[in-house]
Formats: structure tokens, C-alpha cells, sequence
């Protein structure tokens, strides 16, 4: 299961390939990813199911809570319809035990007017994190690349910093609406101890949680607002690459 974390797609060719060698099923986390690309291909449409969510805060939100599979097997397409309705093939026939993860009818007919701009809104935060690009590379701090082959949408847009915590304070306290995603693992959240992980088990994972910042985006944000960001970062006498 990749997760295409912050709107930035995994790397998906090694992982189809593992896959498929190994004989396994592979489903796209795509959250955070609506319209992102992976060597022109959009996410959720390389493994064998994608999933999308949407939640207010996505790129594309509804105006409660929502989400979507989207399959090109259609088993696969069926089984899922069957379980998101209490396991229906025909009313007050259930085949299979099954679920109430049907969408209400007031979310789709949000998601059918914004899909009309998710492309326009798309480009409007990529031009924000352009500019957060420009003015960002004359600190030394660190931050996602994407390579040239992929299209990232930022659902987020983090920096990595060695004293993250004291830098959120800061930003905060000037009135910057800074965040982190995410602070605890998976990992090591309470609820998954039964698997018996402990810190230091999974090293990338924990430095990343200790050091990501997200900053302020969306498409409306100005860029005298994003060079705002990029000054008070500045006053930061400790701000140095992770």
C-alpha cells in the first residue's frame, strides 16, 4: 500500500514490479493525491485499486466526509459496492457482511461542482509552492524535489528542520499558520503496540516525524503573504539544513 504523501507520488515502477513478481495486490493511497501524476499517469490508476479521500481539508473535499475506490477490475468493483452497502446485491438481500460506507447524496453534488476546478485550484497551489521554491533556496533548509517525471499537487508543503519544535513555536507566536503531518509514526501510536515496534525500528520514518514542518498553502495564498512565510523563517538564527 504506497502512500503518495503530501500530494507527491511514490515510486511506483519498483513497486508494481515487486509486486507483480511477488504476486501481490497493490493499492494506491492516493489521500493526499487527486490529480497528481507519476510519468503521466494519475494517481490511483497504476496499481490494481486507488483510494481517495474526501475529507474537507483534501485538495478535493466535500462538505463532510467522503471517499472513493476507483478499480479497473471488475470483481474487484463489485465486491467493493457490495461491501460499502450493509453487503447488497438487491435490497434486503445481503450476499456478504458488509459496511454503511455509503457517500450522502449532498457530498456528491459538492464533489460535481469543485471538480470543475480541481485542475485550476491544482495549478494555483503549485504556483505557490513555486514561489516558496524560489525564495526558500537561499536558506539553507531542506525540502522535497520532485523529479521531472512526476507532477506533485502539495497537498503539503514541508520543510525538514533539525529544531522543528522551536521553529513551530516561532512561526506561531508571529502569527504564521504552520503545522505538522504527521508528529507520532504509525508506528509507535498506541493502537498499533500489539505488532511490538519500538523507536529506532524504523529510523527514516522517525527523523522525518521528528523534523516536518508544513507551511501555509492553498491556492488563494499571495505571494506577499508566502514571502511573509519566507522572512519570518529567516529570523530564525537557527534554521539550518536537517
Amino acid at each position: 500500500m504506497p502512500v503518495h504523501l503530501h500530494g507527491h507520488m511514490a515510486d511506483m515502477d519498483p513497486i508494481m514490479e515487486i509486486a507483480r513478481r511477488r504476486g501481490l495486490v497493490v493499492i494506491e493511497d492516493a489521500a493526499q493525491a487527486h490529480g497528481a501524476e507519476y510519468k503521466g499517469r494519475r494517481a490511483g490508476s497504476i496499481g490494481d485499486l486507488g483510494c481517495f479521500s474526501f475529507y474537507p481539508g483534501k485538495n478535493l473535499g466535500a462538505y463532510g466526509e467522503g471517499g472513493a475506490v476507483v478499480t479497473n477490475q471488475p470483481v474487484v468493483a463489485r465486491r467493493i459496492a457490495l461491501l460499502r452497502d450493509w453487503g447488497q446485491e438487491a435490497k434486503y438481500n445481503h450476499v456478504v457482511a458488509g459496511y454503511n460506507y455509503r457517500m450522502d447524496g449532498i457530498q456528491g453534488a459538492v464533489l460535481n461542482v469543485k471538480m470543475n476546478y480541481i485542475e485550476s485550484w491544482t495549478e494555483g497551489r503549485r504556483s505557490v509552492a513555486a514561489e516558496y521554491d524560489r525564495l526558500l533556496a537561499k536558506l539553507p533548509v531542506a525540502r522535497q524535489r520532485p523529479p521531472g517525471h512526476s507532477r506533485h499537487v502539495y497537498h503539503v508543503y514541508a520543510l525538514c528542520l533539525s529544531r522543528r519544535d522551536e521553529a513551530l513555536s516561532a512561526l506561531q507566536e508571529s502569527g504564521i499558520g504552520v503545522g505538522i503531518h504527521y508528529p507520532v509514526p504509525v508506528h509507535l501510536q498506541k493502537a498499533y503496540a500489539n505488532l511490538g515496534y519500538r523507536a529506532g525500528d524504523f529510523p527514516v520514518t522517525e527523523k522525518l516525524a521528528d523534523q516536518f514542518l508544513s507551511l501555509p498553502i492553498y491556492p488563494e495564498l499571495r505571494p506577499e503573504h508566502v514571502a511573509e512565510v519566507v522572512t519570518q523563517l529567516e529570523k530564525l538564527e537557527f534554521v539550518e539544513a536537517a
